[in-house]
C-alpha cells in the first residue's frame, strides 16, 4: 500500500523550530520529487519547498528562505523539513507529496498537480 506519513507537527512559540519528517512505505522516494506544502484556514493549499530526485536541487518559497530547510534520506526513504525562526504565518497544516519535478514553489497548487499526498500534520505557531 503506497502511503506517506508526516510528523513532527506541533505547538511552538515563535521564534522556535520543528523538524518535520515525510516517511514513504509501499514505494521507494528515489526517482521522486518530493515537496512540502501548507494550508492555512481559508488559504489556498501553496507549495513551501521542494528537493529532486536527481540532483537533489532544492527550491523554496520566498517567504521562507533563510529559514526552512528541505533534505531527503533516500536510504530511510524519508524527507525533512527543518523549520526555524518560525511565525505566525507558518501556522497551517503542511503535507508531503511527491511528483516527477518540483512545481513552483511559493503559489497554489492543486492535489492533483503531485502524484501522492500525505495527510499532513498541524504547525501552530503562537505565544
Amino acid at each position: 500500500q503506497v502511503q506517506l506519513v508526516e510528523s513532527g507537527g506541533g505547538l511552538v512559540q515563535p521564534g522556535g523550530s520543528l523538524r518535520l519528517s515525510c516517511a514513504a512505505s509501499g514505494f521507494t522516494l528515489d526517482y521522486y520529487a518530493v515537496g512540502w506544502f501548507r494550508q492555512a484556514p481559508g488559504k489556498e493549499r501553496e507549495g513551501v519547498s521542494c528537493i529532486s530526485s536527481s540532483d537533489f536541487s532544492t527550491y523554496y518559497a520566498d517567504s521562507v528562505k533563510g529559514r526552512f530547510t528541505i533534505s531527503r534520506d533516500n536510504a530511510k526513504n524519508t524527507v525533512y523539513l527543518q523549520m526555524n525562526s518560525l511565525k505566525p504565518e507558518d501556522t497551517a497544516v503542511y503535507y508531503c507529496a511527491t511528483g516527477d519535478i518540483c512545481p513552483e514553489m511559493g503559489r497554489s497548487i492543486a492535489r492533483n498537480g503531485m502524484e501522492y499526498w500525505g495527510k499532513g500534520t498541524l504547525v501552530t505557531v503562537s505565544s
